[in-house]
């Protein structure tokens, strides 16, 4: 992805980042099917180390996984964002990273939750992505991976009010899986959702994908994705 792209992803966040929290930060509580997602993950994270949710916006899914006893921090390419984050979550850590380097040792984390912060990245881009959540893992570490469904590129001219220029970018899911396979991910499981009502989100349908990075001499397949 180039420079000038990144920047526009970044100042558009930064400009929304306020109405973002207000209107998103508390949408966990509307949302059953992620709250026990995320709740599995905790639950298959716990006692093996940090984790670090990637494009954290206001810290509404590290705030989740603190209450369940995770041991978590966030990560924004938006300075905005960020602030937010820390105003909301004073007791969480969050700091300012590019998903495609990542300002983190390799091998540091044991899971990385990703909910819908690969929406900016066109396809091209996301080996890149999913090469860096390999390298920060841990062997045997657990990514969750949440997309939009389908093939669209959304171009909203602006959001609550505000005008922006980034695009919304919809994901195969057997496209994703073909990615994070060639990234060194072995699939634990796919799940698809479709949307909650209007006054909760955006109507598209979900996926959420449970993977590891393998170990040495691990199957590269060990289940076959759940529908």
């Amino acid at each position: 992805m180039d420079a000038d792209r990144l920047k526009t992803i970044r100042g558009d966040y930064d400009l929304i980042a306020h109405d973002y929290a207000v209107n998103i930060g508390n949408e966990l509580a509307s949302k059953p099917f992620d709250c026990e997602l995320l709740t599995r993950f905790a639950a298959a994270i716990s006692g093996r180390g940090g984790v670090c949710e990637l494009g954290c916006g206001p810290g509404h899914v590290p705030r989740f996984l603190r209450d369940l006893g995770v041991s978590v921090f966030g990560l924004d390419l938006s300075h905005g964002m960020v602030e937010e984050s820390r105003r909301l979550n004073p007791d969480i850590d969050f700091c300012i990273g590019d998903m495609l380097a990542l300002p983190l040792p390799g091998q540091s984390l044991a899971g990385i939750v990703s909910f819908y912060s690969i929406v900016n990245f066109p396809l091209e881009s996301l080996p890149a992505v999913f090469a860096e959540m390999h390298r920060v893992l841990q062997p045997g570490g657990l990514l969750l991976l949440a997309f939009h469904i389908g093939d669209e590129v959304l171009r909203p001219a602006e959001l609550w009010g505000r005008p922006i220029s980034m695009e919304f970018i919809h994901h195969p899911p057997l496209k994703i899986l073909e990615l994070l396979r060639m990234a060194g991910f072995a699939i634990d499981e796919m799940l698809e959702r479709g949307p909650y009502a209007p006054e909760i989100e955006y109507q598209s349908h979900r996926a959420y994908v449970f993977a590891r990075k393998l170990e040495s001499g691990s199957e590269m397949n060990r289940t076959e994705p759940a529908r």
